[in-house]
């Protein structure tokens, strides 16, 4: 089987980056001829030390160009990645290749999606966000703090001041999803789609055409077995991930500062400022490599999760399940498939802080921390998202895309 992985990114800069770079690595251990076609190096050292072709474009993301105009031409439309597509696939067999889509809105366009398309491949889409449907990718409206409920691309979205930007900022994402929707072929043209949870499949769905083969594949975390760590014995709390107001990271310094109890922030962002302010007392340790991102884990009496905004999943709550951390989850976000409120953890309100302290505070009792953290971790090594498991699925997928059914 050849497979052709597209992703923006060469290296892992996020969790969309890291399940396609990992299961381009676990597909070519098990003996598929794999490509990784991205936009922006360097590429990853597993990737080089792997059998996998790489054809990388080499150009700036969106966000890193120094040259604007390039950037935003570059956005709706990357011609130079579409040559470089269509130049590719002119070498390969298209009855036996799949082209698997992660990324595509920070580098490379909706343009590689169309190259394949109109050249006839058979081409696979995972939505890791949703950028398929939403200009800005979230459904959510940043000034406002609050999550939209707007027709998309109507003319109510197309005036909502609701990007983290600007209005023109807003109004070049429009464009992008014009084009995208309309010459790009996304969501219409791709009729064979992964999503990653149960949740992001129920707000995308009233998207997705009639005739279009949903999949759902879960992705992976890169975690080994182990005993149980002892949460109760712990007493920080910890919160992982990107520092920005939808992630709700305000809302935890906020609870801190009232209450005293020790908070962890481990990650940086716009709102790192915020935090220090609202939460003079709390640690934040900036970006930190996996390994440490594990310690902290480990260390952690629960993981918060606060997100204001969907998510499509929040994989760092199995991350902490697997090491035996029960997880505070909001309850309008897709991390609260991932919790059974009250078993292996326990869910807030979202976007209610004084809930968030109501859960926390029951976390003060030793007993259910520890009975929280034992269910987590057993509820997940029952099914654990293993790199083995992830690439079965996805050849599961593409033996239905290859066969036409």
């Amino acid at each position: 089987m050849n497979i052709v992985v597209v992703s923006d990114f060469a290296h892992v800069n996020g969790g969309n980056a890291a399940v396609a770079l990992g299961s381009a690595v676990g597909l070519a251990a098990r003996g598929h001829a794999v490509t990784l076609f991205a936009g922006a190096g360097p590429v990853d050292e597993r990737i080089l030390a792997s059998s996998i072709d790489v054809v990388c474009t080499d150009q700036y993301s969106i966000a890193d160009d120094p040259r604007r105009l390039r950037a935003m031409v570059q956005g709706v439309w990357n011609a130079e990645a579409a040559r470089a597509m269509a130049r590719l696939l002119g070498r390969v067999d298209l009855d036996s290749t799949v082209v698997h889509v992660h990324g595509w809105d920070k580098v490379l366009s909706s343009s590689v999606v169309r190259t394949a398309l109109s050249m006839g491949a058979k081409v696979v889409c995972t939505y890791h966000d949703y950028v398929s449907a939403c200009p800005t990718g979230g459904f959510y409206n940043h000034p406002k703090d609050a999550i939209c409920g707007l027709q998309p691309l109507s003319g109510a979205c197309v005036f909502e001041r609701c990007d983290r930007r600007n209005a023109a900022h807003k109004w070049w994402r429009v464009a992008r999803s014009t084009v995208q929707r309309h010459w790009g072929g996304i969501p219409r043209d791709v009729k064979h789609v992964v999503v990653v949870s149960d949740f992001s499949r129920r707000i995308l769905s009233p998207f997705f055409p009639d005739d279009m083969h949903v999949h759902h594949v879960r992705n992976m975390i890169e975690m080994g077995r182990a005993e149980p760590v002892e949460p109760e014995s712990n007493k920080p709390f910890v919160m992982v991930g990107r520092l920005s107001r939808e992630k709700g990271p305000h809302l935890l310094a906020a609870v801190a500062q009232r209450t005293g109890w020790p908070v962890r922030f481990v990650g940086e962002g716009e709102s790192a400022e915020e935090v220090r302010r609202l939460a003079p007392a709390a640690t934040l340790t900036g970006w930190l490599s996996r390994e440490l991102v594990t310690q902290e884990l480990s260390g952690a009496r629960a993981l918060i999760f606060p997100s204001l905004w969907y998510e499509t999943e929040g994989l760092v709550v199995l991350e902490a399940a697997a090491l035996g951390v029960p997880a505070v989850v909001a309850d309008s976000c897709a991390a609260r498939d991932l919790v059974i409120d009250g078993e292996t953890g326990l869910y807030f309100r979202g976007g209610d802080g004084r809930s968030l302290e109501a859960a926390i505070a029951r976390l003060q009792d030793d007993q259910l921390v520890r009975r929280l953290g034992r269910a987590a971790h057993r509820r997940y090594w029952c099914h654990p998202r293993s790199l083995e498991n992830h690439v079965a699925d996805l050849e599961g997928v593409y033996a239905q895309v290859l066969s036409g059914h």
